[in-house]
């Protein structure tokens, strides 16, 4: 049981969940512009696998090179922890890696380019000597550029194009990319603002240690209720192959409980942050079953 317990700590089970609910999503939304003849069940299983693999060699990756700070940040993690080897973690990236590509160079050319470029930019983000993660700008780049822009873009196309035969982007999935661009460029702000001890001492200069906590929680606060109120008004005005009731209603919902949880978060506790930034994840997994069940039930 421990060993299964440090596996799922090192895969980092947050970001597990969000890639699996969001390509689930994906193919869900570009299943609804089918005919439900197919289901396409085994092109989702190996696109989903794949994706974990690389998912799975990014944050390991991430852990390898930041032991350091991650005894202070994070000291529950596998290697952090002592838990796991350095050698052990390299034997779990390698081999996450290889059945990443592997499965993905039979699959397709977008399941392809979605996975070479997130191994790039998440090999760019941790290792030395380019080890992106220490500059916020290029921090937040990499994750907005792989989780806002690469995954939906890409993985939307693979699955468009293995069930319907067809490559180009409907408005509903450029809507999608653009809110999950949004809570991408928030998450990538929002992870460092529990970690500011960790990263002052090692000399990362993240957003919340150049801007200040506040101002950048209060920054990334607005950008999420104006997205949701985009999203709300969106379907009055465009004609969108989704159900308008489900997605506005769901919409409405979603920023009344962003809402109060951004009012109770209390920036002064290390795990009220932590608890708030969970559920931002949360949020952002939700968003994206919104739009799955509304183009579903249109």
């Amino acid at each position: 049981m421990n060993t299964i317990i440090q596996f799922i700590r090192f895969s980092r089970p947050h970001t597990v969940i969000g890639t699996t609910i969001s390509i689930s999503a994906l193919y869900l939304l570009a299943l609804s512009f089918s005919d439900f003849q197919d289901w396409h069940i085994p092109e989702l299983i190996l696109t989903l696998i794949s994706c974990l693999g690389a998912n799975i060699y990014i944050v390991g990756l991430n852990q390898i090179t930041d032991v350091a700070i991650d005894k202070i940040n994070k000291p529950y993690l596998p290697l952090a922890s002592g838990a796991y080897t350095l050698r052990l973690a390299y034997i779990i990236v390698i081999l996450a890696v290889i059945i990443s590509l592997i499965i993905a160079i039979g699959v397709g050319r977008y399941l392809l380019a979605t996975v070479v470029l997130s191994l790039l930019l998440g090999t760019a983000y941790s290792l030395p000597p380019i080890r992106l993660k220490r500059f916020y700008f290029w921090a937040a780049f990499c994750i907005i550029a792989v989780r806002g822009l690469i995954v939906n873009l890409l993985l939307f196309l693979n699955f468009h194009y293995l069930i319907n035969g067809q490559e180009q982007i409907p408005l509903v999935a450029w809507l999608l990319t653009a809110t999950i661009f949004v809570y991408s460029v928030v998450i990538a702000w929002f992870k460092d603002l529990p970690d500011i001890e960790g990263d002052e001492r090692y000399e990362v200069h993240t957003l919340p240690i150049q801007l200040g906590i506040k101002k950048v929680f209060r920054i990334g606060v607005g950008l999420i209720v104006f997205t949701y109120l985009i999203l709300i008004i969106t379907p009055t005005m465009v004609d969108l192959p989704v159900q308008n009731i489900a997605f506005g209603v769901s919409h409405l919902l979603l920023l009344l409980f962003f809402l109060l949880a951004s009012y109770q978060v209390q920036l002064q506790q290390k795990k009220s942050i932590q608890r708030y930034y969970q559920y931002i994840w949360v949020l952002f997994f939700l968003e994206y079953l919104s739009f799955a069940f509304a183009g579903l039930v249109s």
